[in-house]
């Protein structure tokens, strides 16, 4: 009996986790978890905080042989002489203007379209999904040339010039982001249990109803991703423009930057940082309110469907 009751206290004690091992573990996790954080932070922090020091030098001071993080005489002309030019500001309502529109245009079309793929089943629908997915994956390098011819034809065709104003743009940026913003909100919409809008068919209510009253309402973390991913490219595309505008009236704010800022080899370094960082700015101060609806809407649009 002896015997029996060592081996039974042998056993449950060689059953018991080592805390001691576990928490050894844990430590070392964190302390790599540190590691490779910092060296992410250095990474993607350094070009950002040389902008904002670049942006506070005068151009004898850039140009100088001097130790480059570091302000010896720190200025604010850079950014008084962006804010007090019509041009910059030109620019800067340029870029709100089109992606504030092209976020109503593509959530417009969007929405009711992710609805129908994911809720509305029909002949074709899935291969039709991808298919809204694959356009996405197309580079946009690949698409301006054919753009540009379409846009010739047109002018030829019927006389209507597309090209060199600031509202092409709203021609051409949703064929970059409507396919990515209706894959997100299919995917949103398909980790919606079915018994809801079974619900609201049972009880009368129409399929424009259920998307407005009950899908809208309950996927609104998916439709702000959508809306975040959609602000953000819009702000900062900058082969379109480039290819498509070239009075300094019809620019946005990625080309007119280095179209004005740049003037043959010389570079005005310190305009050119202050530009870049307040053009960084909004979409910046979206994604620090908005980050956790940005996560969640890209999560079930990845992870469902």
């Amino acid at each position: 009996m002896a015997d029996a009751a060592v081996a039974t206290t042998s056993s449950r004690a060689a059953s018991r986790p080592r805390y001691g091992s576990m928490s050894r573990d844990r430590r070392w996790a964190l302390r790599w978890s540190y590691f490779f954080l910092v060296l992410f932070a250095i990474f993607f922090l350094t070009p950002p905080v040389y902008m904002f020091i670049t942006s506070l030098k005068t151009s004898a001071e850039i140009s100088a042989e001097s130790n480059p993080w570091w302000v010896y005489n720190p200025t604010l002309s850079n950014y008084i002489e962006l804010l007090t030019q019509n041009q910059y500001l030109t620019f800067f309502r340029n870029s709100a203007i089109v992606s504030v529109i092209t976020v109503a245009i593509t959530m417009s079309i969007s929405v009711v379209a992710a609805f129908a793929l994911a809720r509305m089943r029909f002949w074709g629908s899935a291969t039709l999904a991808t298919g809204v997915f694959l356009t996405y994956l197309i580079p946009e390098t690949l698409l301006f040339i054919p753009l540009f011819k379409m846009f010739a034809w047109v002018n030829e065709t019927l006389g209507i010039q597309l090209m060199n104003h600031w509202w092409t743009m709203l021609i051409l940026y949703p064929t970059l982001t409507v396919p990515f913003a209706t894959w997100i909100m299919i995917g949103y919409f398909a980790s919606i249990p079915k018994e809801l809008d079974e619900a609201a068919l049972i009880d009368g209510a129409t399929w424009m109803q259920t998307l407005t009253k009950i899908f809208i309402p309950v996927a609104l973390p998916g439709i702000i991703a959508a809306t975040i991913f959609t602000f953000t490219v819009s702000w900062a595309q900058f082969l379109y423009p480039l290819a498509f505008t070239t009075s300094a009236n019809e620019l946005v704010l990625p080309v007119g930057i280095v179209t004005t800022l740049i003037k043959g080899d010389v570079f005005n370094w310190g305009q050119i940082m202050t530009g870049a960082l307040l053009g960084a700015a909004p979409p910046l101060i979206i994604y620090a309110f908005l980050m956790d609806y940005y996560i969640a809407g890209l999560t079930a649009g990845a992870t469902k469907g």
